[in-house]
């Protein structure tokens, strides 16, 4: 790892991934994750992803994502991401992802809340295709450098310009990274709940790092609850039964096998309605059960669903599983505008990092992976576009003289306290602190 590059994006999912592919191949990009390239949400995924289908489903399309999001939406994020998917769609193909297809045209299916189907899957791991097939082809870029193990525990930032990052490397050592522009590509704040189906190790560091540098934030308290992940009595991240479940006509049951909700509701409202049953009950889940799906074998449509599952105990094509609503997605984050550009120059944030105003109060399902590759080329785009005019005004790099000092120097340069990345663990406890204050903060607020 340099001490300078072009760009440095934090974190290898699907807006990371895309970042990287639509930025010049003259740049030198490198990428970072705090754990193993595989452990980012976007591999897990399952349900699908939008798309719109033609022009006459422009309105019911925007008028499901704003209904969803409770019209707390940003009205010009949503045009862009429905315009724009048709043509992320295509590029994905192109990058060699297999969305499902009969007799050789693309497959919709549907999910909550959704007033028709336009979502393309590949069987139940849609996340893990499109995120693999992304991170294929950003290892045969030579200009593109991903270093794993490699933690981001703050930004050089001064005067709300941002000038790179310090990270924390496997080996334990602080190291400061220079770039023209930073993206934050991080994550949700999974990792701050006890029950999630997010990876642990995603806390919500661009957040944390917001709060100390006065980053702007949005809705940081909009939190979405997946209604359905499998019940279990273990402290682990919690399995998610895909929305697309019910879309295909599974059923929910209480405690004495009566339906008792529209599963198709929006999952906020799905979700309200299963604790509502299970306090009626005084159980720590509800039935679901995929028997009444007639018209598919579901161990093909949902073959990671029926393994897992399987594992637990459960078989689906014979019985019914408890599910229990858990932390699930971040509407929230850190505030951009429809360039993935941050209020801090130099300093963009992508997918469940940031807040970009296209779900509003709550997430249309299967919103999430387009949303995030359609503002990450964006981003991709304006970074380049900024490299543009900066050549027309001849200047030297506005931290040139910085790159080359001692990490005790820089310390001075740019206030941070070293101390503070000693203990990481520690350090990561201190951000969730933080977080979960802001996050009361604004409870408090709409109250």
């Amino acid at each position: 790892m340099k001490r300078q590059y072009d760009v440095i994006i934090v974190g290898c999912g699907v807006a990371g991934c895309f970042t990287a592919l639509h930025l010049p191949k003259d740049r030198d990009i490198l990428m970072i994750t705090k754990s193993d390239l595989e452990e980012s949400d976007s591999f897990l995924a399952q349900g699908g992803i939008c798309v719109l289908k033609n022009d006459e489903d422009y309105d019911s399309f925007y008028e499901d994502t704003m209904r969803a999001g409770h019209y707390e939406n940003r009205p010009e994020s949503v045009d862009i991401m429905i315009r724009s998917s048709r043509e992320v769609i295509n590029e994905l193909i192109q990058f060699g992802v297999d969305f499902a297809r009969e007799n050789g045209e693309l497959v919709y299916t549907r999910e909550g809340a959704h007033s028709t189907n336009r979502i393309l899957y590949h069987d139940d791991v849609t996340g893990k295709e499109i995120t693999s097939k992304l991170l294929a082809e950003v290892k045969t870029r030579e200009n593109i450098t991903i270093m794993t193990q490699t933690a981001m525990v703050d930004i050089l930032c001064r005067e709300n310009c941002c000038d790179g990052i310090l990270v924390k490397t496997k080996a334990g050592e602080l190291q400061p990274v220079f770039a023209q522009h930073v993206m934050w590509a991080c994550g949700g704040i999974g990792g701050i709940y006890e029950n999630s189906t997010n990876f642990p190790h995603l806390t919500g560091d661009a957040l944390a790092l917001s709060l100390r540098h006065n980053v702007r934030l949005q809705n940081v308290n909009y939190v979405q609850i997946h209604p359905t992940t499998l019940y279990s009595k273990k402290k682990e991240r919690r399995f998610l039964i895909s929305e697309s479940v019910r879309g295909e006509g599974a059923h929910l049951y209480d405690k004495n096998g009566n339906r008792f909700v529209d599963e198709l509701l929006p999952r906020d409202i799905l979700t309200q309605e299963i604790r509502k049953q299970m306090k009626k009950d005084g159980t720590d889940y509800v039935w679901l059960s995929m028997l009444p799906i007639q018209d598919m074998d579901v161990r093909v449509r949902f073959p990671n669903i029926y393994r897992k599952c399987l594992e637990e105990g459960y078989d689906v094509t014979k019985e019914w599983i408890p599910v229990v609503p858990a932390q699930h997605y971040f509407m929230g984050g850190v505030y951009v505008d429809r360039n993935s550009h941050t209020s801090m120059k130099h300093l963009y944030a992508s997918g469940e990092t940031c807040c970009n105003g296209v779900h509003g109060a709550n997430r249309l399902a299967s919103n999430s992976l387009l949303e995030s590759l359609v503002f990450a080329k964006n981003a991709a785009f304006h970074m380049a576009k900024v490299d543009e005019e900066d050549k027309k005004k001849p200047h030297k790099p506005r931290f040139e003289d910085y790159v080359n000092l001692s990490i005790k120097e820089l310390a001075k340069v740019y206030q941070l306290f070293l101390e503070e990345y000693d203990n990481l663990e520690e350090f990561y406890k201190n951000n969730k602190e933080k977080i979960w204050e802001e996050i009361r903060r604004e409870q408090e607020k709409q109250k």
